[in-house]
């Protein structure tokens, strides 16, 4: 059966002017037009294809890669916007519609957006969704404490940013916490920190347990050094700020790190900074 707006593997069942047919061996054929048909491809190989409609809502099967698939969240750019809605690159020569009824706020142009990709039952198109509640899944949360996640940033919150967790479940990762940059549409590896009595989930940046935080540190601190030619001008003396830019760690996990990695006789401290023992 052909999954629109997802990969499927077909099967080229005979050759055109203007491309290949392929088939799902269930009867159904599709156009790959010539500019998509990869070369030395002949009738018989097995293709993965992405499958979408065209302007007149025909399917066309693919070999471009779309960076998002039906059912998938992802943050993807609006390159025009007109009285249908906005239309965003999602990696295919044809761009995603997303309806004015569809965008929490109106979509400006060149501007990024979480979006939700799926099949509109009305009209039986693919577009996208900058409404993502109802896409969340609400069921309890099948996380455990210390799990890893993949996680996209969807927003920011008073208390820190909402993220949705491995594609189904939001989450939230608190200020407090965070010790680099974090940008809207960026996806992340995150830890989770507990899974409330409310089913509400808050994570990490960083894997749990003092030895996780510290391994973590410790790497980090080490490929720092090599970036920076074996020294870092930081001290104990040296502000949180300062060390969470340059470390993306805070202050007591960087010396945390110090001590362990002086212990190892891997650095020395010296009285303005910490250098790298070769």
């Amino acid at each position: 059966m052909i999954k629109l707006g997802r990969y499927n593997d077909l099967e080229v069942v005979r050759e055109v002017e203007f491309g290949i047919y392929v088939s799902d061996g269930e009867g159904v054929e599709i156009l790959m037009p010539k500019r998509y048909v990869p070369e030395g491809t002949v009738v018989g190989n097995n293709l993965r294809c992405f499958v979408y409609q065209d302007s007149e809502a025909r399917l066309i099967a693919t070999t471009e890669r779309p960076y998002v698939q039906v059912g998938e969240f992802a943050s993807l750019q609006v390159n025009a916007v007109n009285e249908v809605g906005a239309f965003a690159d999602w990696g295919t020569s044809k761009e995603l519609l997303i309806p004015h009824r569809e965008q929490a706020r109106e979509m400006e142009v060149g501007h990024r957006y979480v979006i939700y990709v799926y099949v509109d039952e009305m009209s039986g198109r693919i577009v996208g969704t900058a409404r993502l509640e109802r896409y969340l899944d609400n069921v309890p949360a099948p996380f455990e404490a210390n799990e890893e996640v993949e996680i996209l940033v969807w927003k920011p919150t008073p208390l820190g940013y909402k993220v949705i967790i491995n594609n189904s479940h939001t989450g939230l990762i608190y200020r407090n916490q965070i010790f680099r940059p974090v940008h809207i549409g960026e996806r992340l590896r995150a830890w989770v920190r507990s899974v409330r009595d409310d089913e509400k989930i808050d994570l990490s940046l960083q894997p749990m347990g003092y030895r996780n935080v510290i391994d973590s540190a410790e790497a980090q601190l080490l490929r720092s050094l090599h970036l920076h030619g074996g020294f870092l001008s930081l001290t104990d003396h040296s502000e949180p700020a300062e060390i969470a830019e340059l470390l993306q760690m805070s202050k007591k996990n960087f010396k945390r790190a110090v001590g362990a990695l002086y212990k190892q006789q891997r650095i020395k401290l010296e009285a303005d900074g910490i250098r790298l023992v070769e």
